[in-house]
């Protein structure tokens, strides 16, 4: 802990003060005292008052990840143990833990450190130069606060290899945290089956996130035939499947995803009515409509059109055109569960995005439900950047 102090300029701090994690480098007006970038350091407002101590980091624009509200707290193994303790009391009260996110960076007061209990297996993603310093103690301390429920930990991998790294100036890592073991780990989600590549898959594996999600569709499907955009691995497919649908056909891009979605099926024995083609969503979706297809539900899980605020009205339009190729496959009352992973892509333009298309081809939306991430992936208000996903099922009807 260095005795660094950074004060802020007149007026600025607002989302901080509202209760925020990030501290911008524009919102600085000075940095006084000897200390390098991911050191602790002291965060006063522009009148002297402490407002808590937090992570420097003078290559990134989020110059300062808050740590602590108290200027006083120091920062430890016990403050570290007390943050990882807090964080899994939290998700046993809140979700089924056999698998889910243990840690979930700043909406955990741990900026910048993922962890993912996969079975048991850990999965953890260090995105911050400050808490990079912290990894393995945290490790530790979640192996041993798992010992005292009985939950032994068998290894850990890392998947520091995203590119927020770069934007702290570290380099991507990847790579076993102690002994090597078998990257492909067996999982059980809501009654389905799933092989979890750790090693390969996207972002730590498996999108967790959608936990509960997947089960709200189950419900939708017994008996339908179904069809699921963007299927990745296979999960909202085969939770389709296992729900009782009569056919479901999942698409995805990237035949590495068809692949494990298909030995996923096998896995669950669901092979015969859930099948998965590699093909690009937006050239597939306009074919099936010339064909006369017409589907029961409609799962459209696409990836962030959108990663950047300049790249906001692209995405829209990809958001518009699946959600109404989409719509017009549906049979009259058919169910439409559509979503957004994308921070930027805000609540109120994700909506008024789908009723755009709902309008370009005269259909009648019916809210069902709409939902966000799993609580394991907490939203922190105030801290905008931990409310990334929503979730809609509609019923879609013709217009009369």
């Amino acid at each position: 802990m260095s005795n660094a102090v950074v004060t802020l300029k007149k007026g600025e701090g607002r989302a901080l003060k509202a209760g925020g994690a990030w501290i911008f480098d524009n919102e600085i007006a000075s940095l006084m005292g000897s200390c390098e970038n991911g050191d602790l350091v002291f965060v006063h407002d522009f009148d002297g008052y402490p407002l808590g101590k937090g992570f420097l980091n003078r290559n990134s624009k989020i110059r300062v990840r808050m740590v602590t509200r108290s200027a006083d707290r120091e920062i430890d193994e016990d403050f570290w143990r007390m943050r990882v303790e807090r964080a899994w009391e939290y998700r046993k009260k809140t979700v089924d833990t056999e698998s889910c996110r243990i840690i979930f960076g700043e909406a955990d007061f741990l900026p910048g450190f993922v962890a993912d209990k996969f079975s048991d297996v850990l999965v953890i993603q260090s995105l911050s130069l400050g808490i990079d310093r912290y990894k393995e103690l945290l490790v530790r301390l979640i192996r041993e606060t798992l010992e005292k429920d009985g939950i032994h930990i068998r290894g850990v991998y890392e998947r520091s290899d995203a590119k927020e790294r770069e934007k702290e100036g570290l380099e991507k890592r990847k790579g076993f945290l102690g002994e090597p073991f078998d990257p492909l780990v067996e999982i059980v989600e809501n009654g389905v089956k799933y092989q979890v590549d750790v090693q390969e898959g996207q972002k730590t594996g498996f999108f967790l996130d959608q936990k509960y999600n997947r089960l709200a569709i189950q419900r939708l499907c017994r008996d339908a035939k179904v069809l699921d955009c963007f299927t990745h691995t296979g999960s909202f497919a085969l939770n389709a499947g296992i729900a009782g649908a009569r056919s479901v056909l999942g698409v995805d891009a990237s035949q590495l995803g068809v692949d494990q979605a298909k030995a996923n099926a096998r896995l669950n024995g669901l092979q015969d009515r859930v099948e998965f083609i590699c093909r690009d969503v937006f050239e597939l979706l306009p074919e099936l409509e010339k064909k006369g297809e017409l589907f029961d539900v409609i799962i459209l899980d696409p990836p962030a059109f959108t990663k950047s605020r300049s790249s906001v009205k692209n995405a829209v339009k990809g958001y518009r055109e699946i959600n109404l190729r989409a719509m017009k496959l549906l049979k009259d009352g058919g169910y439409l569960a559509t979503c957004s992973c994308s921070h930027f892509m805000t609540y109120e333009l994700f909506t008024q995005t789908i009723g755009q298309a709902a309008r370009n081809v005269h259909r009648r939306l019916r809210q069902v439900e709409y939902r966000t991430q799993s609580p394991d992936h907490p939203i922190l208000w105030a801290a905008e950047e931990s409310y990334y996903l929503k979730f809609y099922i509609f019923q879609v009807c013709k217009e009369m």
